[in-house]
């Protein structure tokens, strides 16, 4: 009963993921990887906003990291969940996914389409 109800989350996951995606990636602004950003913002972990993101992104995340041996889009769900979430060190961990060969790619072909500048590195 369980792979049936992860198989429904991973379908409706991925064809959220596919309808949202362009509306994501339009939604980055060009100079996100190149605006300066602080080292020490544990704080932000605290307010009740980010525990809200949180909440919500985590389901997003898991689903992904599910979707990676089940049917569906894992590391696009994955990035998604990220996205959503807000914590220390989130940054780092966008930009090392962003480096990867041929995302920043995708990512700028989709931006294209969408009629947005591509995201500067």
């Amino acid at each position: 009963m369980l792979f049936i109800w992860l198989g429904i989350l991973s379908a409706v996951t991925f064809v959220l993921s596919l309808l949202l995606l362009p509306w994501f990636v339009s939604r980055i602004p060009v100079d996100y990887f190149t605006r300066p950003r602080d080292p020490h913002a544990w704080h932000i972990m605290l307010q009740p906003h980010t525990i809200v993101r949180n909440l919500l992104g985590l389901p997003v995340l898991l689903a992904g990291v599910a979707m990676l041996v089940l049917p569906g889009q894992g590391i696009l769900t994955i990035l998604i969940g990220l996205g959503i979430m807000n914590f220390p060190g989130k940054f780092a961990l966008e930009r090392w996914f962003i480096e990867r060969k041929g995302v920043l790619t995708a990512i700028n072909w989709i931006r294209q389409k969408t009629k947005h500048p591509p995201l500067q590195l």
